[in-house]
Order: structure tokens, then C-alpha cells, then sequence
């Protein structure tokens, strides 16, 4: 069913993890005037909220955005799939061939608009549609352009000190960028590879996973984050006076810095300035050289630094960000931010793959996405933030590159520094949370200047409603900070081998290397993924032993132990919901993509998102809903709606803004009431 064209050009603009609450009591602030220009332009629910559709992950809700149906029916449930024959094993899930469901862009392409999908984290990936009206960049990761398929490592912190003897290269070797003591880093294990995650997500198959219990005390674990004390790598460095080089001052110090891992050596010079005060480094790719590949000025965020970086037995042309964060006047210690290293050739995820070089020759390569700083101050100011700066501005330019010179017609885009930097430090905003490594107002600040950023993007935008587009503004969830210290055990993705262990459920045995592993001929069910728990049965895993018949009574059980389960401090449950498989069609999930059991966490025991219910709130005006807003041609203006406006509405909204048919499997409906005319 076809209706009459509103629109003349749409932009859907995404911004990952925008959280209206939070967003209105930043407007209310005075921080967010071109948000507030828009919305008096536009029209949208006073509260903003939009009603997000389960679970509250990024992929699924991208994917229900651009297809207007919820998970039970487009099958993209988390940002893994469950093997379909081992129960202890992950698929990669950002992949369009899993999505069962019509994205709207495809029917827009069809109907021969001019169709532009940049960077939507949700079924665009690869491109499902041979309509030469659609242009799709990547899609293969949520962080930012190129992330899944072109970061080759991930950033470190390098410090070079005249008390280092040896240098060297530490993986993982602590939680805080202020290291007091440069000699003897312990490294670290915390079971899951930071480095390798962004870049193996777009290239492996499958992830096996393996946990040790948890050896603490039983019960919520404190609520911490779960990215918000992720280790970091270290180069360590000697600092002495500068020898054998081509050209270096007499008074120059030197040191080294290590990349990749320790595979790419970078020899440094330290240089003084007229007042004799050691305030540059600079950065050579060998002592004969004689012009660095850069110099760095003390406290000077630098980007686009062109290098090589090795990984395995392949040579990358990469580029990357760093900033000095001290450098001692006399010259005698340095430690410096280096940013990932993002391959400026990587053309993987562009469809057309010319358009790659049009952008990187006009534009600028893809700048790497930071996510180190959830404990640091300056880390998080001075390098986390001011890299996404950077990135959005960035993809600001090369959106308005594509609008001048592709003419796109319709544009769907998605940024995701607002999801990225909360996850580093949004537990800890929190008033009097003793878990804080920093002041409560630290990370009041911090969250202020994530919605100036949305600001900013937003108004590189505003311009387009004078030359006739219409634009919708939405967001997959909002992120919340916890109201309490305490997170339900039964929070975050992987097996549990802990209630599950405890009361039978699973069962755990080493192997021939004394690894952890699940004993598969004694466990009845496990918890894995972010909201779900398998029944091990007969017939349908090989190592199935629960027979079918028991099933039913199985599952009540286990619901039973999950609703019993009770924060040993208050005494409140820690499971909100607990439904079968079949049930869980109320909350839009559900079928054969799903566990045997899907449960939500309780609000105040819940993580950032993903467990909870989208309708979760947390502390520090937080809150797991996405956003809504619309404005343009087509829209009314200074309008508020009492509608209540789901996530699976917004796909039907733009086919009516457009004059084309809805898409085949859309199961929401148009938000007529903020339409013109109607």
C-alpha cells in the first residue's frame, strides 16, 4: 500500500544510546539549543521517549528500526546467535543474511530513491538489495567506520622514564593510565582480549566460551560497569641522550616506542624548546631518517599520524591519533596516548568499494574510535571524548560530501559515541556511589559533554530542514546508571557457572589441560547470551539429556530458583520477568533464534542496558529508553504527541514520509499524529 510522497529528502539520524531522559534534563540545562531549535521545528512526545522493543542490544534494535518488527519476527536477538549445535558457543550476528525481515531501505531503493545507508549497525551488511539506487558503508560493527574489518590493534599507553632499563611491551597490564612505578607491570588475564575483539567480530566465525566461577561471595556483583575497568597495553621505554641518529640535537634525548604488540619498534627523539624546556617528541620510523613521521607537541591532540603496523605475517599502511599526556620539563619521563590503528586501505565494507577512495581523497580515512578512559580524567577529557569529537565531525563531512555530490535522496545513519563513552564511566555518575575512583561530579560533567557532542552533531544537521528535508531523530536504547551498588548475577552475555552450578543446573569439569569446561553429560541448562537459558534436550544437541517430556517442568523450576533469587542487602528480587520461549512473543522476542527461558533483570540490579526492560530507570536521570523526534517537511511544527510512539513505528513513519509501500514484514504503524494534515 502506496500513500501520497510528504517528504522531498529524509534523513534518519541515528545516535547510539541517546537517552531522552537524560537528554531533556541537559535541554532543560541550556546544554542542548540546536536540539531545542529542532524540536520547535518539529514534533515529538514531551518526554521524548520512544518504546524500545527487547533486548535493549544494539543490533536487534537498529534492525527493528529499518524494518519495523520486532525480533521474534526479523530474528536479529542479540550481537552473537547461538550455535544452533553448541550451547557453549557463539555466531557473530551483524551479518543482513540473518535477518529474516524487509529493511526499509531496500524498499526505498526500489521505488528509486536515491538511498544512502551509512554505518547502520543492524542487518545493512552486507547489502541485501542489488538496487544500484543504494550506497551502504559498513554495518559490520557498532564503534564507527572501518572498526570491524579495518582496526588492526587497539590503543595503549606508551611511557618512556630514565628508571626503565629494558624496553618492553605489556599486555594488559593495568586499569589506570597514572603509572607510578614503569619497571616490573604485572600483565594481567581478564578472559577476554579487548585487541582482538573489535577486529575478530567482523572476521570469525564463531566464539567458543570458556569462564572460570566466580570464587567471590555469592550474590550481586557491584555495579561497576562492564567495560569500566578494562586493562590496557603498555610500551615501556628507557630514556637516555640521543645516539646514532642522522640528525638530532645535541641535547636531544631518546627512547622507543613499541607498536603492534612489540612487532613495530619507533624510535623517539625529545626535544627541548628556546627556553630549554623538553616539550616535543617526535616520532621517526628509524634513527637515519631525518624528517619524523611526526613531532608532538606537549598536551596537542594530533590525528591522522600515517605509519605501517604488523599483524601475523601482513604489513598495514595504518593511521592513527596520539597525544602526549605528561612530559617531564627536564625530559626524564613521558607518557603518551596512542589511539587504535585503523588500515587506510580497507575498502571490505563499501558498497560501491570506489566510494571508499572518493571519501578517504576528499574527506579524510576513517579516524579509529577511542573507548580507553573510564577511571582517568584526563584520559577521558582530553583523549576518549576529544577523539569522538573528532570522529563525528568527521562522518558529519562526509554525510554533507555525500549530500553535495551523490544527492542522495534518503539517508539512514548511525554514530555511537554516546553508547561507547557511557559504557566506560556511567555507573560511577551515581550520587554518593562508593564506588566511584573519582568525584560524583567528574562524571556529571562527563555526561554533559556527551550531550553537547549530540549537540553539536545535531546542529551540523539543522540546516538541511531550510533546504526541505525532514529529519528523524532516534536511538536503538538509553544506558542507565544504577541506582544501586549491586548488579544481578544473572547480568551480562556467557555461560553462568554460578546459581546454574549451584543449584544443578550446570555442570562444570576440567579438561586433559586442567581448562574449565562445561560437563555437558550432567548439565540440564545453562545461561548464556544476554536474556537467555537452554535447555540441554534430547534429540535437539548432541549431548542433549533432558528428555523433552521433563522439558515443561524443567523450565519451572528453573523460574522458580530465578524469581527466589534476592539481593542479600535489600532483600528485592533480582529478576523482573522470567517467560518461556513462547511467551516471550509479549515482549517481542521469542522463536527459534531465542533460548528456552528469556528473563529481564529488576530495575536498580541491572547493567547499562541489554537485561532490563526498555522501560528500566536508573539514577543521574537515566534511562534504557531510545529517543523519538521529527521535524521537516512533512512534520508539524512545535507539535507534542500523547501517542505512544514504539520502536517499531519509525520504519512505517518514513515509508509514509516517502510515498512507498510499507516494508513486507513491518508490524508497526505510522505516527499519523505528527504528520501534517492528518
Amino acid at each position: 500500500m502506496k500513500h501520497e510522497r510528504l517528504a522531498d529528502k529524509i534523513l534518519v539520524m541515528g545516535i547510539d544510546g541517546m537517552d531522552p531522559e537524560l537528554t531533556r534534563y541537559h535541554m532543560e540545562k541550556g546544554l542542548m539549543p540546536n536540539l531545542q531549535k529542532f524540536l520547535k521545528r518539529g514534533s515529538a512526545r514531551e518526554d521524548l521517549h520512544l518504546l524500545g522493543s527487547h533486548p535493549t542490544i544494539t543490533p536487534p534494535m537498529w534492525t527493528t528500526l529499518a524494518c519495523g518488527c520486532h525480533p521474534y519476527v526479523h530474528g536479529i536477538t542479540d550481537f552473537w546467535r547461538q550455535h544452533p549445535e553448541k550451547l557453549d558457543t557463539y555466531v557473530y550476528g551483524l551479518d543482513s543474511s540473518n535477518c529474516r525481515a524487509e529493511q526499509i531501505w531496500n524498499v526505498f531503493a526500489e521505488a528509486g530513491w536515491n538511498t544512502l545507508v551509512w554505518h547502520w549497525p543492524g542487518s545493512s551488511w552486507p547489502p541485501s538489495s542489488e538496487s544500484p539506487n543504494l550506497t551502504v558503508v559498513d554495518g559490520t560493527n557498532p564503534e564507527g567506520v572501518n572498526q570491524g574489518t579495518g582496526q588492526i590493534w587497539f590503543e595503549f599507553i606508551a611511557i618512556g622514564s630514565e628508571d626503565t632499563e629494558v624496553t618492553t611491551y605489556k599486555i594488559a597490564a593495568g586499569e589506570t593510565a597514572h603509572m607510578c612505578v614503569v619497571t616490573d607491570l604485572e600483565e594481567k588475564n581478564d578472559g577476554f582480549d579487548t585487541h582482538e575483539y573489535t577486529h575478530f567480530m567482523a572476521t570469525a566465525p564463531e566464539i567458543r566460551l570458556v569462564l572460570e566461577p566466580r570464587k567471590d561471595e555469592r550474590g550481586p556483583r557491584p555495579a561497576t560497569g562492564g567495560m569500566s575497568k578494562q586493562s590496557m597495553d603498555i610500551s615501556l621505554g628507557s630514556i637516555k641522550p640521543a645516539h646514532g641518529w642522522a640528525d638530532a640535537p645535541a641535547d636531544a634525548k631518546e627512547s622507543t616506542i613499541l607498536f603492534s604488540r612489540g612487532l613495530v619498534r619507533r624510535p623517539v627523539l625529545i626535544l627541548k624548546n628556546e627556553k630549554g624546556i623538553y616539550d616535543k617528541i617526535a616520532l621517526y620510523k628509524s634513527k637515519k631518517d631525518t624528517q619524523p613521521i611526526i613531532v608532538l607537541e606537549n598536551g596537542v591532540f594530533v590525528q591522522d599520524i600515517f605509519d605501517e603496523a604488523v599483524k601475523g605475517d601482513k604489513r598495514y599502511e595504518i593511521s592513527r591519533n596520539m597525544r602526549i599526556l605528561e612530559l617531564k620539563p627536564d625530559g626524564s619521563y613521558f607518557r603518551i596516548w596512542c589511539s587504535a590503528e585503523t588500515d587506510i586501505n580497507d575498502n571490505r565494507a563499501w558498497s560501491p568499494q570506489s566510494l571508499f577512495e572518493e571519501i578517504k581523497n576528499n574527506v579524510g580515512v576513517p579516524l579509529p574510535v577511542s573507548n580507553l578512559g573510564s577511571v582517568d580524567d584526563q584520559l577521558i577529557r582530553e583523549c576518549m571524548h576529544e577523539n569522538w569529537r573528532r570522529y563525528m565531525k568527521w562522518q558529519a563531512d562526509c554525510l554533507h560530501y555525500m549530500i553535495e555530490n551523490k544527492h542522495p535522496d534518503i539517508i539512514f545513519t548511525h554514530i555511537h559515541n554516546d553508547d561507547a563513552e557511557k559504557h566506560m564511566y556511567l555507573h560511577f555518575a551515581r550520587e554518593g556511589s562508593e564506588l566511584s575512583p573519582q568525584p560524583t561530579q567528574n562524571y556529571v560533567e562527563y555526561l554533559e559533554d556527551i550531550s553537547r557532542q549530540n549537540d553539536t552533531y545535531i546542529g551540523r544537521f539543522l540546516h538541511l530542514l531550510d533546504e526541505g528535508w525532514t529529519i528523524l531523530l532516534v536511538s536503538d536504547h538509553g544506558l542507565t546508571c544504577n541506582k544501586t551498588s549491586e548488579t544481578s548475577q544473572f547480568v551480562g552475555a556467557g555461560i553462568d557457572t554460578e546459581e546454574f552450578v549451584d543449584w544443578g543446573f550446570t555442570t562444570l569439569k576440567r579438561d586433559e589441560k586442567g581448562a574449565l569446561e562445561v560437563d555437558w553429560s550432567k548439565t540440564k541448562a545453562i545461561k548464556t547470551r544476554m536474556n537467555e537459558i537452554y535447555i540441554n534436550l534430547k534429540g535437539k544437541y548432541p549431548y542433549g539429556i533432558v528428555d523433552p517430556k521433563d522439558k515443561w517442568e524443567l523450565e519451572e523450576e528453573i523460574m522458580t530458583k530465578m524469581y527466589e533469587a534476592k539481593s542479600p542487602k535489600t532483600g528485592h528480587r533480582l529478576v523482573s520477568l522470567a517467560l518461556r520461549n513462547k511467551d516471550a512473543v509479549h515482549f517481542g522476542l521469542g522463536g527459534p533464534e531465542c533460548g528456552d527461558i528469556i528473563f529481564f533483570t529488576s530495575e536498580g540490579y541491572n547493567n547499562e542496558h541489554g537485561c532490563g526492560l526498555s522501560t528500566t530507570l536508573g539514577a543521574a536521570h537515566t534511562s534504557q529508553s531510545p529517543i523519538f523526534a521529527a521535524a521537516g517537511k512533512g512534520i508539524k511544527k512545535d507539535f507534542k504527541t500523547d501517542r505512544v510512539i514504539r520502536e517499531i513505528d519509525v520504519a512505517p513513519t518514513v515509508a509514509v514520509l516517502g510515498g512507498v509501500r510499507m516494508p513486507a514484514n513491518a508490524e508497526g504503524a505510522p505516527v499519523y499524529q505528527i504528520l501534517e494534515d492528518y
